[in-house]
């Protein structure tokens, strides 16, 4: 079924060819222009900053198995949360979706040979690594010890040095996104096959556009706010510090006017992901395509009028908590068209329960129960009632690794036979499938009940009562972590003496399946025609192949 594309000698739209050439395992580790050498990069560093912050994730688990600070002291507790919440954030969901998913799928899916700035796509990589070592390597200088938020003024009176370093690390980060956000959205626009229209497009595309508008309008927001509190931090100044007449609250409508939208940043790739991956494995085209493109569209401007309902307990009006409740309800509406959407796909298809699509399956029960949750902390009262309790926690959770590490983990093994050119164990996947669903719901589901009992977040002490459940979850957590063994196994181990991909091996219809298994290094040895839709998979197998041999 390799039915939508034609392969015309078209000598246009040669790709640069900086550090490009014939392809060496010593390209993964130079600052390479190739957009598929760069998105393993992505990719594998990501993966490893998502070792180091599930590990201090362990570490927090661990302590609060007991109600007593048992295991680490409570400031070395406040570092590791911190440092945990930062990594899985800027240095593994974002990275992932929007640095190793996006630059390695966007030219092959639009039939381009490269991104539209390769050299600065390799920039926005290099940035990364700089910005993870610095934050590591600040637990021995005094790790920042005020969450990932840095609220002022607890963010100016402990472990300065600590605090300094995070900042500099997220202004790195910071940077590569908008560095990404600008070559993202200019690949996509201007540099599609000209048979390819805009509602042509794969919808992961689509998904790269809403991403990339969110992280050039909100993350220079959220960079004036860091710079700001490093002025305050270490010249002294007052622009947040309550003592010197600044005031911390605006520091919050600043943060969250970036890091509300961030959700989305890290979520949206993924909804792209989702939408390949259930057409392809239902074997049914998409239901409601240019309602899920532009459902896109839509989170990404209400994404940007909901900040403020982190703030509902900072002291917020009550006209302004209504408006920023009602807007929070309404972003419901565009994430519940794409999940009926998926399920309307998936209805009557013929469903292949294959690895890629229990992490899609994954993906749609673990993040509805998020956006359930999500519904309710919109609410005024019941926001109040939980605020910084577990609920928040499990509700976080729910969104960002139902939303988005299963996300990474349905692209991975859909996309696994393309990149590496071998296929992976079916059954491991399975396995690994298994292990993480259950572990993550073992480890997060009892906090919705911890947090409405009225158990604190960020705390390394707790109240006695508290604690059967908070044992369940640190063993679901154990599970949890055991359950990337598997999935390491099997990448590597496949990588090497897997099975060969052949060029298509799910039958899909978007241009990345239609070249060599791996790509080669300009993509395509011609520039290829659109012929039918990305979803087309109603049409006959006879008529596909003969458009192929025609």
């Amino acid at each position: 079924m390799t039915a939508n594309i034609s392969l015309p000698p078209v000598a246009e739209q040669a790709s640069p060819s900086h550090g490009h050439g014939e392809r060496r395992w010593q390209d993964f580790f130079t600052f390479n222009t190739d957009h598929k050498v760069i998105g393993i990069q992505y990719m594998v560093m990501s993966f490893f900053f998502y070792l180091v912050g599930g590990l201090l994730a362990e570490g927090i688990r661990t302590e609060l198995a007991t109600p007593d600070p048992d295991l680490v002291d409570p400031a070395l507790y406040n570092s590791m949360f911190t440092m945990h919440a930062t990594i899985m954030i800027f240095l593994w969901i974002v990275p992932a979706g929007t640095g190793a998913f996006a630059n390695y799928l966007i030219p092959l899916m639009i039939g381009a040979r490269d991104m539209a700035f390769p050299k600065l796509n390799a920039v926005a990589f290099w940035m990364l690594p700089p910005a993870g070592i610095m934050l590591i390597g600040s637990f021995y200088f005094g790790t920042a010890q005020a969450g990932w938020t840095s609220y002022p003024p607890l963010s100016l009176t402990t472990a300065k040095v600590g605090e300094a370093i995070w900042i500099f690390s997220l202004l790195l980060g910071g940077t590569s996104s908008i560095l990404g956000g600008i070559n993202f959205m200019t690949t996509i626009l201007k540099m599609r096959v000209p048979s390819m229209g805009m509602m042509q497009m794969p919808l992961f595309c689509w998904a790269m556009i809403a991403t990339s508008a969110l992280i050039l309008i909100a993350t220079p927001i959220l960079a004036g706010a860091l710079i700001l509190l490093s002025f305050d931090l270490l010249a002294g100044t007052a622009f947040f510090n309550p003592t010197g007449g600044g005031h911390p609250v605006v520091y919050q409508h600043m943060f969250w006017f970036y890091s509300h939208p961030a959700v989305y940043i890290m979520v949206l790739p993924f909804f792209g992901i989702i939408s390949e991956v259930i057409p392809i494995h239902s074997r049914k085209p998409i239901f409601g395509y240019g309602a899920i493109a532009y459902s896109s569209l839509a989170i990404s401007f209400l994404g940007l009028i909901v900040w403020a309902h982190h703030m509902f307990t900072s002291g917020t009006p009550a006209w302004l908590r209504m408006f920023f409740m009602i807007t929070t309800m309404i972003i419901a509406v565009p994430t519940g068209i794409k999940v009926f959407g998926w399920l309307a796909t998936m209805w009557g298809g013929k469903i292949s329960l294959n690895s890629p699509m229990l992490f899609a399956m994954g993906f749609l029960s673990t993040f509805v129960v998020g956006g359930i949750s999500g519904v309710m902390l919109a609410a005024v009262p019941f926001d109040i009632h939980v605020h910084d309790t577990y609920f928040v926690v499990a509700h976080l959770h729910y969104v960002l690794f139902g939303g988005s590490v299963f996300g990474i983990f349905t692209g991975i093994y859909h996309w696994y036979p393309k990149a590496i050119g071998r296929m992976y164990s079916e059954f491991w996947g399975r396995v690994h499938f298994v292990m993480t669903f259950v572990g993550f719901n073992v480890t997060f589901l009892p906090m919705h009940i911890l947090g409405l009992q009225g158990m604190p977040r960020r705390i390394a002490m707790y109240a006695p009562e508290f604690q059967t459940l908070n044992q369940v979850c640190t063993w679901g957590s154990y599970l949890l972590a055991v359950s990337t063994v598997p999935f390491l196994i099997n990448a590597l181990w496949c990588w090497f003496k897997g099975e060969k991909a052949p060029d298509n091996p799910w039958n899909a219809l978007t241009f990345e399946w239609m070249t060599s298994s791996p790509p080669e290094i300009e993509n395509f040895e011609v520039l290829p025609v659109l012929t039918t839709g990305p979803y087309d998979y109603g049409v006959e197998e006879e008529e596909k192949l003969a458009t192929v041999a025609g």
